[in-house]
């Protein structure tokens, strides 16, 4: 999708429209992944007036939608304002409207001048969507091999990644995401938004890319739907042919 810079009015009532197209998909999904700062965009110097309190608007909005399609939700990300300052965080609800799950970015990027505006989070905590294990990382975190193979060492079978990734980086999105997948032997399921803010633009390229690295489903630059589907089957038999994790020799890799 699209974002609105600074308006998260605006930005919650395009979401909710883009949920409105779920009831044209067939089957219809079970995860909905949304894309980094949806509610804000990266309107950064406003984020004392417009950034969500303790995510309240957003907790109860996501819990609604989950709740009336039946779905998943992997909530992007938002603008958290918290007592100690704003962090970006993500919220990921179950089908019956519970919140089971929240990951506040822990990698900052510079380049954007996050670490002016923004808390970094403190941990990397993995969860369940149904029977499958999850990890949850945000834009620059995928530059952070480490942080990702601990989710997969904690027995993650897909990493979600939520994104406002720009131009001209397309390829180092791409590749980056596709190595995850290889390397941790999981699904990847990326969601990266399009258009423009004031001083970026976004290429969207949304992927789902399987244990082997092949590409299942690509979007383009437009506003669209990206879907395909994932299986525990496809991550057992991939980490079977090739045991890395019973091949690790951890005491070489300690600095």
């Amino acid at each position: 999708m699209d974002i609105v810079f600074g308006s998260p009015e605006q930005n919650r009532e395009r979401v909710r429209e883009k949920f409105e197209k779920i009831k044209e998909l067939t089957p219809k999904p079970d995860i909905v992944l949304l894309p980094e700062l949806w509610d804000t965009g990266y309107d950064l110097k406003r984020l004392d007036e417009i950034a969500d309190p303790n995510g309240a608007y957003t907790r109860e909005m996501l819990a609604e939608l989950a709740n009336q399609y039946g779905v998943y939700i992997i909530g992007g990300s938002v603008a958290e304002q918290k007592a100690e300052g704003t962090y970006n965080t993500s919220f990921v609800f179950a089908p019956d409207g519970q919140l089971i799950h929240e990951y506040r970015k822990a990698h900052l990027f510079r380049l954007m001048e996050e670490e002016k505006y923004l808390q970094a989070g403190q941990e990397l905590p993995s969860f369940q969507v149904g029977e499958m294990p999850a990890f949850l990382q945000i834009c620059y975190d995928i530059r952070f091999p480490e942080g990702i193979r601990t989710g997969a060492l904690t027995g993650a079978e897909v990493l979600f990644v939520v994104a406002e990734w720009p131009n001209p980086r397309l390829a180092h999105w791409r590749q980056l995401l596709i190595a995850r997948a290889i390397e941790n032997q999981m699904y990847v399921v990326a969601c990266n938004r399009v258009g423009s803010d004031l001083n970026n633009t976004f290429f969207g390229h949304s992927l789902i890319i399987d244990p082997w690295g092949e590409v299942i489903a690509e979007g383009g630059e437009g506003e669209e739907i990206v879907t395909g589907t994932i299986t525990r089957e496809l991550v057992a038999d991939v980490r079977k042919r090739i045991p890395i994790f019973s091949d690790r020799r951890p005491h070489l890799y300690t600095l």
